[in-house]
């Protein structure tokens, strides 16, 4: 059976709902706990976010909290109503389905977040499985993390769509993963899309929509 696998944060929701929220909202908690200024708590923060990038850690709620003495999934729900799905997702949802095509959400999402925007969003519903990577113990960045995908969703290469607006996770999966890679160039509504030569690349799902 063909199946497409989507990832979620950038790619069928807003990006800047992330973006807000890790550049500025817990910043300004941060300083606001520790008395800082802001200025300091983001020169603080920052090199802290960039060692964990691309590490299982990074996705990480409960590491977060601990590591930062902040409620992090808290703070999201405190400012969840900028939680949004991107332009024309929903559309290809449903056209996807129409096809018969195995629709699986593969994300680095902590459960906790996870939970918080399918409850906002409601897309669980067009999914016929939704895998969080700390479930399977390696973020997408890792090659490893595709074929031990294949233990929880076993799935043909030749025949998956993967659409992610990761590099390094494209670049992970080419190594070991869904054959048919795309990016997307346009994450964050608030920002102006991002030019993509290494992958083939969408602005939205318009550009992806199923003819059959």
């Amino acid at each position: 059976m063909r199946s497409v696998f989507l990832d979620m944060d950038g790619t069928l929701l807003d990006l800047n709902f992330d973006n807000h929220f890790w550049l500025e909202f817990v910043p300004m908690r941060y300083a606001a706990h520790y008395r800082l200024s802001l200025a300091a708590a983001k020169a603080e923060l920052a090199p802290r976010f960039r060692a964990m990038e691309g590490r299982l850690e990074w996705y990480c709620l409960d590491y977060w909290s601990d590591a930062l003495r902040l409620d992090i999934p808290a703070m999201k729900t405190e400012i969840a109503g900028l939680i949004a799905v991107l332009p024309h997702v929903t559309e290809f949802l449903e056209a996807v389905r129409s096809t018969g095509t195995r629709l699986v959400l593969v994300t680095n999402a902590h459960p906790k977040s996870l939970g918080l925007k399918l409850e906002k969003t409601a897309l669980n519903v067009f999914f016929d499985a939704i895998i969080s990577s700390h479930a399977i113990g390696l973020p997408k960045e890792d090659p490893m993390f595709w074929q031990s995908l294949q233990e929880t969703e076993p799935y043909e290469p030749a025949t998956t769509l993967l659409v992610d607006d990761s590099l390094p996770v494209l670049r992970a999966a080419r190594r070991s993963g869904p054959e048919h890679l795309v990016a997307v160039r346009k994450a964050d509504s608030k920002r102006a899309p991002v030019a993509i030569d290494e992958f083939p690349a969408i602005v939205d799902f318009r550009e992806l929509m199923p003819t059959e």
